[in-house]
């Protein structure tokens, strides 16, 4: 037998999930997250999944791991001190920054602009000038490099990032100030933004270098010491971590370019989701990924997440491949709030995460959060993460108490459902951002929710949006350790070419991309992937002549004849874009920016479990009754452990659906119908779908 295992690291818990591949049977583990160094965490779930799998440690083939090392390394502002080489006369590149200020009415006024990863002082200007085309204006004064690299070692630098003027066109400059700091500061990483991000656009270039920088020692460390642990502990499979694309990378090339892990871990969850809803038969769907600290929402479409070329994270926004993903400060660990200006009930962002927790984990915590009022409403089972947390109902109702008594509501569940409500709201939010605000109607998808939170308010969700039905997965708290396990290697080969439609043909645009798929092809080849079992993708950035943004688009080779048929196919596309996303199209001639392939690794064979059939009525999973309150009143809920539920049952609410890793609630007026391959599938009971297996 062979064995794969999926790890994510969230703000709260640590899943792993172990998947036999042979039969597709998974093994579960959710242990806390151990922020001080997240290798404790990562190997204690290890260890329990194995036991419970009966399975000897080193028969584990492969780690697929989804980090947020760098996330927090960035939101936390731990990350290394930087120092910036770049052209002489662009030494404020990072100050000036884009014209851009966050916020609403009079944001400018009150906006604390953020201090760069890149201080100035940290800063040097090299003289040395590449041009537009590539061409070397200025050769590089190697004495004056020289002289600034030591001048950056006397300050203390720990990472240096190399950012010149159109390197992106010519990087033999960088390459040179790299050789050189090799040897004036040799035990410094260096990120050269040629390496980085070799594309247009000066700041964009230069912030996402200096961010890959910043972080790079930190997770260059835990890449190894995680991998140290692993081999100390038995385990002698090959580790891969997550990138923010989806897409899987060698711990080694993670390490060298850790500013394409910033979404790692919400990454894994949609593609998690993803190979869920193609076994349910759905396509086309909304992510909900509820954790303990933040929500990750985002849009697929045609079992095909939507990416986009920007990572937010905090302040930060750099230039690096992602899947779309949005993120708010609503998760089961959100404290409810009442500002004494307002006296409006606020819920999040601020988190009491995993230490010292909602009150009703006993460990400490005092505030009132999502978790105690899914408590004090009897949604939540009194043993969470298979018994390793047990909650305290009486600590939660004393810490919603204050929020009734400062919103004059008659009742502790009245503020208890106020703030179940209220979070509700802030994720049905995310969740028109990813959908109305693109251009999409979210009726038209269903709704996949996951994480431990997230099947609690995933009917609410549901109703909320209209989208039906309402995907609960198995094992839904580890969903994104199941998407790090069941994805595929990645690489991509990119290049900036700023051509008018008018000056490409179908010849020279082909041989640009079968050129950076040779590229992308490379870096699997080396990861042992074959030729034979590879996919490119291919895609370009495209705009109007005149306009400041790009639109991607992708690429079909097979529509090159070599006649004009592939560009003008392209320009069909980028027009139907445009006008879904704004509403209108303009006259004036399309522009190529940039071209990218990526290369794709084959999808691992891990088989799909399949429920014992059985009828509609799921008594045999029935094990008691528990008063509830929703809808402003006390009702009685049935209580079913979905483990012993089959394909067929229909679970009609209200009733609370229990697992190890997950709680799952169905509203009145609601049912969900038990999938083949495990899924629970919610609808409202007079929906024409409402009986599907």
């Amino acid at each position: 037998m062979t064995y794969r295992l999926g790890v994510d690291v969230g703000g709260t818990f640590t899943d792993i999930l172990l998947i036999d591949e042979d039969t597709g049977q998974t093994y579960r583990a959710k242990t806390s997250s151990t922020p001080e160094d997240q290798s404790i965490g990562v190997l204690r779930g290890i260890e329990r999944a194995c036991t419970a799998a009966g399975v000897p440690m080193f028969e584990i083939g492969e780690v697929f791991h989804g980090t947020t090392v760098a996330t927090n390394a960035i939101l936390e502002g731990k990350g290394a001190r930087v120092g910036l080489v770049t052209t002489d006369g662009f030494r404020q590149v990072l100050q000036i920054a884009r014209s851009f200020v966050p916020g609403g009415l009079a944001g400018w006024i009150i906006w604390p602009k953020p201090e760069p990863l890149a201080a100035l002082e940290d800063t040097v200007e090299v003289r040395g000038r590449i041009g537009a085309q590539g061409d070397v204006v200025t050769e590089l004064d190697e004495d004056d490099v020289r002289a600034k690299l030591r001048t950056l070692k006397q300050r203390g630098i720990e990472a240096l990032s190399v950012s010149l003027i159109n390197s992106y066109t010519n990087p033999d400059h960088e390459h040179r100030v790299g050789e050189l700091a090799a040897e004036e500061l040799p035990d410094v990483p260096v990120s050269l933004s040629s390496s980085v991000l070799p594309e247009l656009r000066e700041y964009e270039r230069t912030i996402t270098t200096v961010a890959n920088a910043a972080v790079q020692p930190q997770v260059a460390r835990y890449v190894a010491n995680l991998e140290a642990q692993l081999r100390k502990s038995g385990v002698d499979g090959r580790l891969c971590i997550l990138r923010s694309d989806g897409g899987l990378v060698s711990a080694a090339v993670a390490a060298d370019s850790p500013v394409n892990l910033l979404l790692s871990g919400p990454a894994g969850g949609v593609t998690g989701a993803t190979w869920v809803a193609e076994q349910a038969g759905y396509p086309d769907f909304l992510t909900f990924d509820m954790g303990g600290t933040s929500t990750d929402v985002a849009l697929v479409q045609g079992l095909t997440p939507r990416v986009g070329r920007e990572t937010t994270v905090g302040d930060l926004k750099v230039r690096a491949t992602s899947v779309d993903v949005r993120t708010v400060g609503a998760g089961g660990g959100s404290i409810a709030h009442v500002p004494q200006l307002t006296q409006a009930l606020r819920v999040g962002p601020q988190s009491a995460g995993a230490s010292p927790g909602p009150a009703a984990y006993a460990a400490g915590g005092t505030q009132p959060t999502v978790t105690d009022a899914n408590v004090v409403l009897g949604y939540l089972p009194t043993e969470l993460a298979g018994g390793e947390i047990t909650l305290d109902r009486e600590a939660a109702r004393a810490a919603v108490k204050p929020i009734a008594d400062a919103t004059a509501l008659e009742s502790v569940e009245a503020a208890a459902a106020g703030i179940v409500d209220i979070v509700n709201e802030n994720m049905f939010g995310a969740l028109r951002l990813v959908s109305v605000q693109q251009g999409f109607d979210p009726r038209d998808f269903a709704l996949v929710a996951f994480g431990g939170a997230g099947p609690l308010h995933a009917n609410a969700l549901g109703k909320l949006t209209g989208a039906w039905p309402v995907i609960i997965p198995p094992s839904p708290g580890v969903l994104c350790a199941y998407g790090d396990a069941t994805t595929n290697l990645r690489d991509e080969a990119v290049r900036t070419l700023v051509r008018r439609f008018s000056e490409l043909t179908d010849d020279s645009l082909q041989e640009l991309l079968t050129d950076l798929a040779a590229k992308a092809r490379a870096t699997l080849a080396e990861q042992d992937v074959a030729e034979e079992d590879q996919r490119i993708v291919y895609s370009v950035d495209l705009r109007y002549h005149g306009q400041g943004f790009e639109i991607p688009v992708p690429v079909d080779l097979d529509t090159f004849d070599g006649n004009g048929a592939g560009v003008a196919a392209l320009r069909a596309a980028f027009d139907a874009e445009h006008q879904r996303l704004f509403s209108f199209v303009l006259e004036a001639e399309q522009e190529l920016v940039t071209a990218r392939a990526t290369a794709h690794g084959p999808k691992p064979e891990v088989a799909a479990p399949e429920l014992e059939a059985g009828d509609e009525d799921p008594r045999q999973a029935l094990r008691t009754h528990s008063s509830i309150w929703v809808e402003g009143a006390e009702m009685t809920a049935g209580i079913y452990d979905r483990a012993l539920l089959r394909a067929g049952n229909v679970v009609t609410g209200p009733a609370i659906v229990t697992e190890m890793d997950s709680t799952t609630l169905v509203l009145p007026g609601h049912a969900a119908t038990v999938h083949r391959s495990g899924s629970l599938l919610i609808r409202p009971v007079d929906h024409p779908d409402s009986r599907e297996s």
